[in-house]
């Protein structure tokens, strides 16, 4: 989901053209013979792990339910999805969508919204009872201007550290239990270096360090006040965000050096080899690289200092394209990823947890039944950085600032850089 193997190959854009338009007649609008009218092109960044796992377990479900439809994978790897969306608007350029697209659900989709290019799906909730399947709260963090464009597949969780116990244990800290406020873990990072422990917090390149900075500013300013930052409600001048810019400043202090030159994985490996006590990613990497590498009792974790009690989300997505291939075909799809068959097939494998109220957890892992229980009862919060607060083009501002200031942290041009990103976008 988030660039899990720096390892994969990026298709070619000219390769993929050929593979999206796969399913279109030469009216670009899903005709032609009967045969090209059930392809049921997919296009999506799940390409290897357990993404691809779990699409695999999604494609099985339906296989089943649609079997009038030829499912036909889309699929472009790595980059964090930044290559397939690439290819994706090309291909919508170019006037060749797919049957369906992935995308982050909430205001990512504002720019394929404002271009015409998928269509409203609110009735397909009703006729799928998924007004009443997902929580309002999370139909709320969906709806655009009164109406809903795309339906999850999932749920992930941005704000929670991944700890080392045997690691803090030489500072004589409890790994089980998260410090209370950014302070409160600024004050044991302090413990981890009298210890010995040359970066405590471990991190990576681009969008780690903006869910870093996320989970500072909702830990400062509280779930209404962070929302705000997205709707403008809340003043990104303001001195209270000044003083969380001050914070993860300091927090960046107790990093690794070589921060602009790797990726997750790479971050979560010092944690893993003892050579850092913390690192903040999303739950994803339960599944994708803990659970299978490394025993429970080898790790913790929890939310992000500050944030207990708040679940700040990023969904995966499935859109209709406007005149997309086949759209009754797309429309099986849609119903299958938000069906209950759909999510536990596909989530279970993927390390997410389903949009949907009524999952068992009992079907799930340790960590994803916990994931369950918070995010039934937690205040949800979007992200930023994977696309449900914001614009495409103010995450790539966004992240332009940040990778700015981890070379030259100056907090008042940082501060400035975001607050123009979100009213230039």
């Amino acid at each position: 989901m988030r660039g899990l193997s720096k390892t994969l190959a990026v298709l070619s854009a000219a390769g993929l053209l050929a593979v999206s338009a796969c399913g279109n007649s030469d009216d670009g609008g899903g005709g032609g013979d009967s045969a090209a009218s059930k392809d049921v092109t997919v296009f999506t960044w799940w390409a290897d792990g357990g993404e691809k796992a779990g699409l695999d377990g999604m494609v099985s479900v339906f296989n089943t339910d649609c079997k009038d439809f030829k499912f036909v994978n889309s699929a472009v790897a790595g980059g964090a999805g930044s290559n397939a969306k690439q290819v994706l608007a090309n291909d919508l350029q170019a006037g060749k969508p797919p049957s369906t697209f992935q995308a982050h659900a909430g205001a990512e989709l504002k720019d394929y919204i404002n271009a015409g290019q998928v269509d409203d799906v609110s009735q397909l909730y009703k006729d799928y009872g998924l007004d009443k399947a997902f929580p309002q709260n999370l139909i709320d963090n969906l709806t655009v201007d009164g109406k809903i464009y795309s339906i999850p597949a999932n749920v992930h969780r941005a704000n929670v550290v991944w700890a080392n116990p045997a690691v803090l244990k030489k500072a004589s800290i409890d790994g089980a239990t998260a410090p209370a406020s950014v302070d409160a873990w600024i004050a044991d990072m302090d413990k981890l270096k009298a210890a010995g422990v040359k970066a405590p917090l471990a991190i990576s390149k681009g969008f780690a360090q903006e869910m870093l900075v996320e989970a500072v500013l909702l830990a400062d300013l509280g779930a209404d006040k962070f929302k705000g930052l997205w709707d403008g409600k809340t003043d990104w001048a303001g001195a209270d965000v000044t003083a969380a810019l001050d914070k993860y400043k300091k927090l960046l202090t107790y990093t690794n050096a070589d921060r602009e030159a790797i990726d997750w994985p790479d971050a979560l490996g010092y944690v893993n080899k003892g050579q850092a006590g913390y690192t903040l990613m999303g739950d994803w990497v339960a599944a994708q690289q803990l659970a299978d590498k490394v025993p429970d009792s080898a790790y913790t974790y929890w939310p992000a200092p500050g944030t207990a009690g708040t679940f700040q989300f990023l969904a995966d997505s499935f859109t209709l394209p406007t005149n997309g291939a086949d759209p009754d075909g797309a429309k099986c799809w849609l119903k299958t990823v938000g069906s209950a068959e759909g999510q536990k097939a596909f989530n279970t494998k993927k390390g997410s947890i389903p949009a949907r109220s009524d999952a068992t957890p009992a079907d799930y892992p340790k960590y994803q039944q916990t994931a369950m229980a918070d995010w039934k009862k937690d205040t949800i919060v979007p992200s930023c950085a994977h696309g449900a607060a914001c614009t495409l083009g103010q995450n790539n501002d966004i992240l332009s600032a940040l990778s700015q200031f981890s070379g030259s942290p100056d907090v008042a041009k940082l501060q400035s850089a975001i607050g123009a990103a979100m009213k230039t976008n």
